[in-house]
Protein backbone atom coordinates (compact mmCIF):
# COMPACT_ATOMS: atom_id res chain seq x y z
CA UNK A 1 0.00 0.00 0.00
CA UNK A 2 1.37 3.35 -0.99
CA UNK A 3 1.04 6.39 1.45
CA UNK A 4 0.58 9.50 0.92
CA UNK A 5 3.24 12.06 0.95
CA UNK A 6 3.14 14.70 4.40
CA UNK A 7 0.50 16.79 3.98
CA UNK A 8 -1.11 19.92 5.40
CA UNK A 9 -3.43 19.85 7.84
CA UNK A 10 -7.37 19.68 6.44
CA UNK A 11 -7.88 22.23 9.21
CA UNK A 12 -5.02 24.19 7.94
CA UNK A 13 -5.76 24.26 3.78
CA UNK A 14 -9.55 25.63 5.26
CA UNK A 15 -8.24 28.47 6.81
CA UNK A 16 -5.44 28.82 3.83
CA UNK A 17 -7.89 28.99 1.23
CA UNK A 18 -10.49 30.00 3.01
CA UNK A 19 -13.00 27.37 2.06
CA UNK A 20 -16.31 26.85 3.82
CA UNK A 21 -19.39 24.95 3.67
CA UNK A 22 -22.61 26.58 2.37
CA UNK A 23 -25.06 25.63 5.18
CA UNK A 24 -27.84 26.77 2.90
CA UNK A 25 -26.63 23.61 -0.11
CA UNK A 26 -26.35 21.13 2.98
CA UNK A 27 -22.67 21.16 3.00
CA UNK A 28 -20.96 19.76 6.16
CA UNK A 29 -16.91 19.29 6.61
CA UNK A 30 -15.79 16.75 8.69
CA UNK A 31 -12.53 17.70 10.01
CA UNK A 32 -11.71 14.80 12.29
CA UNK A 33 -9.84 12.18 10.29
CA UNK A 34 -10.31 9.11 13.16
CA UNK A 35 -13.79 9.58 11.46
CA UNK A 36 -13.08 9.51 8.05
CA UNK A 37 -10.77 6.25 8.44
CA UNK A 38 -13.83 4.74 10.36
CA UNK A 39 -15.73 5.32 7.09
CA UNK A 40 -13.40 3.79 5.16
CA UNK A 41 -12.68 1.02 7.09
CA UNK A 42 -16.57 -0.07 7.62
CA UNK A 43 -16.27 -0.02 3.61
CA UNK A 44 -13.59 -2.69 3.38
CA UNK A 45 -11.14 -1.32 0.84
CA UNK A 46 -8.02 -2.66 -0.09
CA UNK A 47 -5.35 -2.30 -2.35
CA UNK A 48 -7.65 -4.54 -4.52
CA UNK A 49 -10.25 -2.59 -4.74
CA UNK A 50 -10.40 -1.49 -8.40
CA UNK A 51 -12.04 2.05 -8.58
CA UNK A 52 -13.48 4.18 -5.72
CA UNK A 53 -15.95 7.61 -6.77
CA UNK A 54 -16.05 9.74 -4.25
CA UNK A 55 -19.52 12.09 -4.94
CA UNK A 56 -19.31 15.68 -2.88
CA UNK A 57 -15.01 15.64 -1.40
CA UNK A 58 -15.42 18.93 0.35
CA UNK A 59 -12.06 20.04 1.65
CA UNK A 60 -10.43 16.31 1.11
CA UNK A 61 -9.98 14.35 4.14
CA UNK A 62 -12.55 11.58 3.30
CA UNK A 63 -10.40 11.34 0.02
CA UNK A 64 -7.18 11.21 2.00
CA UNK A 65 -8.46 8.36 3.88
CA UNK A 66 -9.71 6.55 0.72
CA UNK A 67 -6.39 6.95 -1.04
CA UNK A 68 -4.78 5.79 2.19
CA UNK A 69 -6.75 2.29 1.90
CA UNK A 70 -4.67 1.72 -1.50
CA UNK A 71 -7.48 1.55 -3.68
CA UNK A 72 -6.15 1.69 -7.16
CA UNK A 73 -8.58 4.37 -8.70
CA UNK A 74 -10.11 7.22 -6.91
CA UNK A 75 -12.07 9.13 -9.22
CA UNK A 76 -1.94 16.04 -7.27
CA UNK A 77 -1.22 13.28 -9.66
CA UNK A 78 2.19 13.28 -8.52
CA UNK A 79 1.37 13.01 -4.93
CA UNK A 80 -0.60 9.35 -5.18
CA UNK A 81 1.08 7.90 -8.24
CA UNK A 82 -1.68 8.58 -10.67
CA UNK A 83 -4.53 6.46 -8.43
CA UNK A 84 -6.42 10.01 -7.91
CA UNK A 85 -8.84 12.06 -10.21
CA UNK A 86 -10.57 14.80 -9.58
CA UNK A 87 -13.66 15.32 -11.89
CA UNK A 88 -15.37 19.00 -11.11
CA UNK A 89 -19.38 18.88 -12.64
CA UNK A 90 -22.31 17.97 -11.28
CA UNK A 91 -22.80 14.42 -9.74
CA UNK A 92 -26.41 14.42 -11.26
CA UNK A 93 -25.10 14.57 -14.81
CA UNK A 94 -21.92 12.98 -14.71
CA UNK A 95 -21.18 9.97 -17.28
CA UNK A 96 -19.57 6.38 -17.06
CA UNK A 97 -17.29 7.80 -19.88
CA UNK A 98 -16.61 10.74 -17.79
CA UNK A 99 -15.57 8.47 -14.80
CA UNK A 100 -13.28 6.37 -16.87
CA UNK A 101 -11.97 8.66 -19.67
CA UNK A 102 -9.70 11.44 -19.09
CA UNK A 103 -10.36 14.63 -19.62
CA UNK A 104 -9.05 16.97 -22.24
CA UNK A 105 -8.80 19.87 -19.81
CA UNK A 106 -7.89 17.60 -16.88
CA UNK A 107 -4.10 17.18 -16.16
CA UNK A 108 -4.28 14.85 -13.46
CA UNK A 109 -4.99 11.42 -16.11
CA UNK A 110 -3.84 11.06 -19.17
CA UNK A 111 -5.17 7.25 -19.69
CA UNK A 112 -8.38 5.62 -19.30
CA UNK A 113 -8.66 3.96 -16.16
CA UNK A 114 -8.21 0.21 -16.33
CA UNK A 115 -10.43 -2.06 -14.27
CA UNK A 116 -8.67 -4.96 -13.19
CA UNK A 117 -10.11 -7.58 -11.18
CA UNK A 118 -13.55 -8.53 -10.17
CA UNK A 119 -13.57 -7.07 -6.50
CA UNK A 120 -16.50 -4.64 -5.41
CA UNK A 121 -15.90 -0.72 -7.39
CA UNK A 122 -17.17 1.69 -5.02
CA UNK A 123 -19.36 4.94 -4.91
CA UNK A 124 -18.13 6.84 -1.65
CA UNK A 125 -19.66 10.19 -0.22
CA UNK A 126 -20.47 12.41 2.64
CA UNK A 127 -23.39 13.72 0.39
CA UNK A 128 -24.65 17.13 0.99
CA UNK A 129 -28.07 16.81 2.40
CA UNK A 130 -30.36 18.46 0.19
CA UNK A 131 -29.37 16.26 -2.76
CA UNK A 132 -28.54 12.89 -1.14
CA UNK A 133 -32.18 11.56 -1.93
CA UNK A 134 -31.77 12.43 -5.40
CA UNK A 135 -28.71 11.23 -6.19
CA UNK A 136 -29.48 7.80 -4.63
CA UNK A 137 -32.58 7.37 -6.32
CA UNK A 138 -30.95 7.81 -9.42
CA UNK A 139 -27.95 5.53 -8.42
CA UNK A 140 -30.72 2.72 -7.53
CA UNK A 141 -32.78 3.20 -11.17
CA UNK A 142 -28.96 3.38 -12.89
CA UNK A 143 -28.44 -0.06 -10.63
CA UNK A 144 -31.82 -1.68 -12.06
CA UNK A 145 -31.33 -1.06 -15.73
CA UNK A 146 -27.44 -1.99 -15.25
CA UNK A 147 -26.64 1.72 -16.59
CA UNK A 148 -23.72 3.71 -15.70
CA UNK A 149 -21.44 2.60 -13.61
CA UNK A 150 -23.58 -0.21 -12.36
CA UNK A 151 -23.50 -1.83 -15.86
CA UNK A 152 -19.98 -2.80 -15.46
CA UNK A 153 -18.99 -6.04 -14.78
CA UNK A 154 -18.36 -5.58 -10.89
CA UNK A 155 -20.34 -5.41 -8.58
CA UNK A 156 -20.90 -1.55 -7.26
CA UNK A 157 -21.10 -0.70 -3.08
CA UNK A 158 -22.25 2.51 -2.02
CA UNK A 159 -21.24 4.07 1.79
CA UNK A 160 -23.09 7.40 1.61
CA UNK A 161 -23.45 9.51 4.40
CA UNK A 162 -27.06 10.58 5.02
CA UNK A 163 -29.05 12.48 7.57
CA UNK A 164 -29.82 10.25 10.52
CA UNK A 165 -33.81 10.59 9.41
CA UNK A 166 -32.68 9.47 5.78
CA UNK A 167 -30.86 6.63 7.12
CA UNK A 168 -32.96 5.43 9.40
CA UNK A 169 -35.93 5.76 6.50
CA UNK A 170 -33.50 3.90 3.97
CA UNK A 171 -32.97 0.74 6.71
CA UNK A 172 -36.15 0.60 8.24
CA UNK A 173 -37.88 -3.09 8.40
CA UNK A 174 -42.21 -2.99 8.17
CA UNK A 175 -44.50 -1.89 10.61
CA UNK A 176 -41.47 0.54 11.88
CA UNK A 177 -41.96 4.26 12.50
CA UNK A 178 -39.42 5.30 9.21
CA UNK A 179 -40.85 2.88 7.29
CA UNK A 180 -41.65 4.15 3.79
CA UNK A 181 -40.95 4.73 -0.09
CA UNK A 182 -37.44 4.93 0.38
CA UNK A 183 -37.23 1.67 2.35
CA UNK A 184 -38.88 -0.35 -0.48
CA UNK A 185 -36.27 1.33 -3.03
CA UNK A 186 -33.48 0.88 -1.77
CA UNK A 187 -33.86 -2.59 0.02
CA UNK A 188 -35.50 -3.89 -3.65
CA UNK A 189 -31.93 -3.69 -4.91
CA UNK A 190 -29.82 -3.76 -1.67
CA UNK A 191 -28.89 -5.15 0.98
CA UNK A 192 -29.48 -2.16 3.52
CA UNK A 193 -27.60 -1.49 6.83
CA UNK A 194 -26.32 1.27 9.03
CA UNK A 195 -22.89 1.01 9.93
CA UNK A 196 -21.61 3.90 11.58
CA UNK A 197 -23.37 6.40 13.41
CA UNK A 198 -21.87 9.96 13.31
CA UNK A 199 -22.68 12.49 15.74
CA UNK A 200 -23.64 16.33 14.75
CA UNK A 201 -20.45 17.47 16.60
CA UNK A 202 -17.97 16.16 14.25
CA UNK A 203 -19.11 18.63 11.39
CA UNK A 204 -17.92 22.13 10.50
CA UNK A 205 -19.93 24.10 10.56
CA UNK A 206 -22.21 21.64 12.98
CA UNK A 207 -25.62 20.77 11.38
CA UNK A 208 -28.96 20.59 13.97
CA UNK A 209 -29.18 16.48 12.82
CA UNK A 210 -27.26 14.23 13.63
CA UNK A 211 -25.67 11.92 10.33
CA UNK A 212 -25.16 8.42 10.06
CA UNK A 213 -23.21 6.25 7.53
CA UNK A 214 -25.54 3.37 5.03
CA UNK A 215 -24.33 0.93 2.95
CA UNK A 216 -25.93 -0.70 0.28
CA UNK A 217 -24.63 -3.34 -1.21
CA UNK A 218 -26.09 -5.36 -4.22
CA UNK A 219 -28.61 -8.12 -3.69
CA UNK A 220 -27.26 -11.65 -5.24
CA UNK A 221 -28.81 -12.41 -8.44
CA UNK A 222 -31.58 -15.29 -7.39
CA UNK A 223 -32.26 -12.89 -4.30
CA UNK A 224 -33.72 -10.06 -6.44
CA UNK A 225 -37.33 -9.71 -6.49
CA UNK A 226 -37.80 -7.19 -8.96
CA UNK A 227 -38.66 -8.14 -12.82
CA UNK A 228 -35.83 -6.47 -14.74
CA UNK A 229 -37.45 -3.34 -16.40
CA UNK A 230 -39.94 -2.83 -13.71
CA UNK A 231 -37.93 -0.94 -11.43
CA UNK A 232 -39.88 2.08 -11.95
CA UNK A 233 -43.50 0.64 -12.40
CA UNK A 234 -42.58 -0.40 -8.61
CA UNK A 235 -41.62 3.42 -7.96
CA UNK A 236 -44.58 4.28 -9.00
CA UNK A 237 -46.97 1.52 -7.67
CA UNK A 238 -44.99 2.45 -3.83
CA UNK A 239 -45.36 6.14 -3.85
CA UNK A 240 -49.31 5.92 -4.86
CA UNK A 241 -49.52 3.62 -1.33
CA UNK A 242 -47.71 5.47 1.07
CA UNK A 243 -49.10 9.11 -0.10
CA UNK A 244 -52.55 7.25 1.64
CA UNK A 245 -50.47 5.64 4.25
CA UNK A 246 -52.98 5.83 7.22
CA UNK A 247 -55.70 3.93 4.92
CA UNK A 248 -55.59 0.38 4.49
CA UNK A 249 -54.19 -1.65 1.47
CA UNK A 250 -57.93 -2.84 0.45
CA UNK A 251 -59.26 0.63 0.43
CA UNK A 252 -56.10 2.25 -1.07
CA UNK A 253 -56.19 -0.89 -3.48
CA UNK A 254 -59.78 -0.24 -4.53
CA UNK A 255 -59.58 3.21 -4.94
CA UNK A 256 -56.88 2.84 -7.12
CA UNK A 257 -58.98 -0.02 -9.40
CA UNK A 258 -61.95 2.46 -9.13
CA UNK A 259 -59.52 4.79 -11.45
CA UNK A 260 -57.94 2.09 -13.41
CA UNK A 261 -59.61 -0.93 -14.87
CA UNK A 262 -57.01 -2.91 -15.41
CA UNK A 263 -56.07 -2.96 -11.71
CA UNK A 264 -59.98 -3.99 -11.05
CA UNK A 265 -59.79 -7.31 -13.37
CA UNK A 266 -56.91 -8.74 -10.95
CA UNK A 267 -58.12 -7.22 -7.92
CA UNK A 268 -58.99 -10.43 -6.73
CA UNK A 269 -55.61 -11.75 -7.85
CA UNK A 270 -54.13 -8.75 -5.90
CA UNK A 271 -55.31 -9.36 -2.40
CA UNK A 272 -53.87 -12.62 -2.19
CA UNK A 273 -50.26 -11.01 -2.62
CA UNK A 274 -51.42 -8.25 0.07
CA UNK A 275 -52.87 -7.99 3.23
CA UNK A 276 -55.84 -5.49 2.34
CA UNK A 277 -56.07 -5.27 6.34
CA UNK A 278 -52.81 -3.73 6.51
CA UNK A 279 -51.54 -0.15 6.19
CA UNK A 280 -48.45 0.79 3.38
CA UNK A 281 -45.66 0.68 6.40
CA UNK A 282 -47.08 -3.21 7.06
CA UNK A 283 -45.78 -4.47 3.76
CA UNK A 284 -42.62 -6.23 2.94
CA UNK A 285 -40.71 -5.39 0.44
CA UNK A 286 -40.81 -8.56 -1.19
CA UNK A 287 -44.38 -8.11 -1.27
CA UNK A 288 -44.87 -5.04 -2.72
CA UNK A 289 -41.71 -6.08 -5.61
CA UNK A 290 -44.70 -9.13 -6.35
CA UNK A 291 -47.35 -6.42 -6.61
CA UNK A 292 -44.99 -4.52 -9.45
CA UNK A 293 -44.34 -7.91 -11.12
CA UNK A 294 -48.09 -8.82 -11.27
CA UNK A 295 -48.62 -5.84 -12.77
CA UNK A 296 -45.93 -6.47 -15.10
CA UNK A 297 -46.98 -9.46 -16.12
CA UNK A 298 -50.89 -8.33 -16.79
CA UNK A 299 -49.36 -5.45 -18.90
CA UNK A 300 -49.87 -2.87 -16.27
CA UNK A 301 -47.19 -0.98 -17.07
CA UNK A 302 -47.73 2.44 -15.53
CA UNK A 303 -49.68 3.81 -12.27
CA UNK A 304 -51.37 6.72 -13.42
CA UNK A 305 -54.03 7.16 -10.68
CA UNK A 306 -53.70 10.39 -8.57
Amino acid sequence: MTSLPRLPSVRDIVKLYGLSAKSQLGQNFILDKNITDKIVRSAHLSNQTPLVVEIGPGPGLLTRSILDSGAKHVQLSEATQGRLRVLQGNALTVTLQDILEPSSSSSSASHPVQLEGHEPLHIMGNLPFNVASPLLMQWLHQSAGRQGLFGLENDVWMTLMFQKEVGERLSAKPSTEHRGRLSVMAQSLCQVKTVYAVPSTVFVPRPKVDASVVQLKPRETEEMMIIPNSYKLLEEIVRYYFTKRRKAIGHISKRLAKDMPQVKNIIDELETVMDFKARPEDIPTDTFCSVANLFHQHNITTVSAV
